[in-house]
């Protein structure tokens, strides 16, 4: 009798200490902190040298790191996996120094290795990782670089084959992010669906054209994440997007559309966030003969004209963007240096465009196609309605435009070989400096067919020369000039009808802190915190 009631103590100091432990691991578990965040696309890949767009960068921004990064909410630069640098004397090379202690999310450890092989496998066309990408960047940017040397296991020197005036500014930029050179012998060419960094968060899963999620990286080298787990919903309608924050199933949501910002402003429970872009929405004309879209009526100066007149920017800034951008004349944004303020934007006048067709022999007009982006993006909230809304315009003077679109992955490759005859595109800056737009969207070393950042595969030698001048000098006051005389070639040029230059804009529940916005359209949200 003694050992049964003993037998039956036991069993219940068990089954005490048993709910003890279930209620102590619930409770952890409740303790998780998730941030669910909605945006517009998928992602392309997520190895960041070898994609160009934002839907990419705004997932990695938060896996991977640079030697050079941004300040938090700002274009200022700041050591990040290097502790400082020193310019060569002769302006030909930079050493960097590198932080000791960092280690990737598989464990292995962060040195000079793992940097020559982030750079030289985009570099190095005999590197037996260069055919896993295109490495479309590092030609637009990049190729002044010689060769990225390792001297010691915390010490690299860059050395370039001329001088190079952004470098500083484009070593904060993703291309550049350094990656884990085990996971790439690991997993080859499909190391884009696995990526490794040093950064704060880890990847753990990528349904396609559903969701990305990250998890906290407990072994991370700087102050720890506020949220354990970050996940990246993919939720292309804006309208749909804002319905899923109001109702709680995201916590955040990214360009929300001009038509809700009163609901959005009036709502108590949500928090707008807006800034400035360093950006542009424009309407690329393809100026290239040997691409695949070619249209030979935009040949004519004056068909580029008659386009030019006959869309209503205006229109499309107060009706589309709402207000929430100011009309563009120029490829750099106004709060850019070098902006070009003496240009003189061409008006909206459908009857001076009839005049310029009939002089150019369409009085008719003429059929084309027109390309809209399938995703909202900072510069183009609505790209379908602007397309709509320009091809009203066109068929106003005459140009019957059929509009034309892709998923986002296929519309950038194919707008890249030059398969449209216009498209609509834009850009958010990576770099406080008029080279990554006039250069990079514009100079003809970025009109190569397949993998071009100048879809409009407008090649102007002189426009090569200045923005060859302008990379290579560092006197502010030169490049200020070349960037100017850019501007104005363009303008008489028309390989783009710069449409706005459009505001940042993010949502949040009003318990959600810590997020910045970067000029750059950064997303770090490692600093992000609910408030309890």
């Amino acid at each position: 009798m003694k050992s049964i009631k003993m037998l039956t103590s036991l069993l219940l100091i068990g089954l005490l200490v048993f709910g003890l432990v279930l209620n102590t691991g619930c409770k952890k578990q409740a303790e998780l902190v998730t941030l669910t965040f909605a945006k517009s696309g998928d992602v392309v890949k997520l190895d960041p040298a070898d994609v160009t767009d934002g839907e990419s960068v705004t997932v990695m921004d938060n896996i991977f790191e640079g030697l050079i990064r941004y300040k938090k909410g700002s274009s200022e630069l700041e050591p990040c996996l290097a502790e400082r640098w020193e310019e060569g004397e002769d302006g030909m090379s930079f050493t960097f120094y590198l932080k000791k202690g960092v280690k990737f999310h598989d464990g292995t450890d962060f040195n000079a290795d793992a940097v020559v092989f982030s750079f030289e496998r985009q570099r190095d066309p005999n590197h037996p990782f260069n055919k896993y990408g295109k490495w479309e960047y590092w030609s637009w940017c990049f190729n002044e670089i010689e060769k990225t040397e390792k001297i010691d296991d915390y010490t690299v020197k860059i050395t370039f084959n001329e001088k190079f005036a952004p470098f500083l500014t484009t070593m904060a930029m993703f291309t550049v992010f350094i990656v884990s050179p085990t996971n790439h012998q690991k997993w080859g060419e499909e190391a884009y669906a696995h990526p490794v960094g040093t950064g704060p968060f880890k990847f753990v899963e990528w349904v396609k054209d559903d969701h990305i999620t990250l998890e906290k990286f407990d072994g991370y080298w700087g102050e720890k994440p506020k949220i354990d787990k970050l996940i990246f919903k993919v939720i292309p309608d804006a309208s749909v997007r804002l319905l899923e924050l109001q109702k709680g199933t995201v916590d955040g949501m990214e360009f929300p559309n001009p038509d809700d910002l009163e609901k959005i402003k009036a709502d108590t429970n949500l928090t707008l966030l807006t800034q400035p872009g360093l950006n542009i929405g424009y309407l690329a004309i393809n100026l290239g003969e040997d691409t695949p879209g070619y249209d030979p009526h935009f040949k004519d100066v004056r068909v580029r004209q008659a386009v030019y007149y006959a869309i209503n920017k205006n229109d499309i800034v107060e009706h589309l963007y709402k207000g929430t951008a100011v009309v563009a004349k120029n490829p750099i944004p106004p709060t850019l240096w070098s902006y070009n303020d003496d240009i003189v934007d061409y008006e909206y006048n459908p009857e001076k465009a009839k005049e310029l067709l009939k002089e150019a022999g369409y009085p008719d007009g003429f059929e084309t196609n027109l390309w809209a982006m399938p995703v909202a993006r900072p510069y183009m909230f609505d790209p379908q309605k602007i397309a709509e809304a320009i091809q009203a315009d066109l068929a106003n003077v005459g140009i019957k435009a059929k509009l034309v679109s892709y998923d986002w992955g296929t519309y950038l490759d194919k707008t890249e070989a030059g398969e449209h005859a216009m498209c609509l595109l834009g850009w958010t800056m990576d770099y406080p400096d008029p080279d990554n737009i006039l250069y990079v969207l514009l100079d003809q070393d970025a009109a190569t067919v397949g993998s071009a950042g100048n879809v409009a595969f407008y090649r102007n030698s002189k426009v090569h020369e200045l923005n060859m001048l302008a990379r290579t000098t560092f006197d502010i006051e030169k490049r200020t000039e070349y960037y100017k005389e850019i501007q104005r070639i363009i303008h008489e040029d028309i390989p783009w009808v710069p449409l706005a230059h459009s505001e940042q804009m993010i949502v949040f529940k009003k318990n959600v802190k810590g997020f910045a916005l970067y000029p750059s359209g950064d997303y770090h949200f490692d600093t992000t915190y609910f408030e309890k």
